[in-house]
């Protein structure tokens, strides 16, 4: 009987070297699982929905996506109607109400209910509620809208100059706005108000002036942190290497894109400043007696909030709202802002 010969062959010359037979990949049927592969034609395809896409579309920017994230925001546009509304007022008050807001008061009014034509009631001094309301939201909205402008340009630009060049220039602005972020706001602005300067010429300029003085530290420290993230960018080095000046760099290139944070805080700062001018008015130390605004309307009606609690409820009603809107339209932006807070 013949035995069965080795699978090896020497490893000698001339030998032959035994391959064995590819085992095939896939099969198509078996006889215990058989599988059946279906290929649909090209024609069936909806490949081409493909070729419709424009896949040389610029990309969004920043502001670009923001909008298109606030648009989807119901926080952003209820926040937005109101602070139309609330502009709409200050700019358009003979809409709301005719009554002249301090040419007739009577006394024979004094704390008065609901009346015809005068749906809000009397003040102690026998005023319109109403008028008063919506004549005063001028002073309001106008000390908090120009105060915010002017601490996000004086703190703006310092805060960018600080970050931009740092070594000493960062130095010297960082300790004189420490300075004056060490005072509190609401108590700077009562010390300076004493002062007889301003006692004799207390309207709304000065008191804007006051608020501009102690608020702008934060908005510096704000738009300090954001220059120095943008300062050291792709784009910023090839700027300078293309021959851009220093400070042309800083306000063509890193400005506009450290704007982002500063509005997102100057935002919710108006609201701060409405709230300040308020309650500087309702001190007593803030806008004089004759200039309508919210917080003259609460420190006037202080003295009958038992009799006449209505008196002291719409100014408080107005100005809460209106705060809360700018508190509000902030929160949006920031999430709307920041990559890292926005919802995908």
């Amino acid at each position: 009987m013949p035995e069965p010969t080795s699978s090896s062959a020497p490893s000698g010359a001339g030998a032959p070297i035994p391959t064995e037979a590819p085992t095939p990949v896939a099969r198509t049927k078996t006889s215990a699982h058989p599988i059946e592969h279906f290929v649909a034609d090209l024609d069936e395809t909806p490949v081409r929905a493909t070729d419709s896409a424009v896949s040389d579309a610029a990309p969004r920017s920043l502001w670009g996506e923001a909008w298109r994230s606030l648009r989807k925001q119901p926080l952003f546009i209820i926040s937005a109607l109101l602070i139309l509304g609330v502009i709409f007022v200050a700019l358009f008050p003979g809409v709301f109400t005719s009554e002249p807001p301090n040419d007739n008061c009577q006394l024979a009014n004094s704390d008065g209910g609901p009346a015809p034509g005068h749906p809000l009631g009397f003040t102690v001094q026998g005023c319109d509620i109403l008028a008063r309301v919506v004549w005063g939201t001028q002073s309001s909205l106008t000390v908090g809208l120009f105060a915010t402008l002017g601490v996000v340009v004086i703190g703006g630009f310092i805060g960018a100059l600080a970050g931009f060049f740092g070594g000493w220039v960062d130095a010297i602005l960082a300790r004189v706005g420490d300075i004056f972020f060490a005072l509190p706001l609401i108590l700077g602005a009562i010390v300076v108000v004493q002062l007889p300067a301003f006692q004799q010429n207390r309207n709304v300029w000065t008191l804007v002036v006051i608020l501009v003085t102690f608020g702008w530290p934060q908005i510096a420290r704000i738009t300090r942190a954001a220059v120095i993230e943008v300062r050291n960018a792709d784009f910023v080095t090839a700027a300078r290497s293309l021959g851009v000046s220093p400070m042309g760099s800083l306000v063509k290139h890193v400005i506009p894109n450290a704007l982002a944070p500063v509005i997102v805080i100057a935002t919710i700062s108006l609201g701060t400043f409405i709230v300040a001018e308020s309650t500087l008015s309702f001190l007593g130390i803030g806008l004089p007696p004759d200039v309508m605004s919210w917080g003259n309307d609460i420190f006037s009606a202080k003295p009958s909030l038992r009799s006449n609690p209505m008196a002291i409820f719409w100014p408080g009603l107005a100005l809460s709202i209106t705060v809360l809107s700018f508190i509000m339209l902030g929160d949006a932006l920031r999430d709307a802002l920041d990559p890292k807070a926005r919802k995908r």
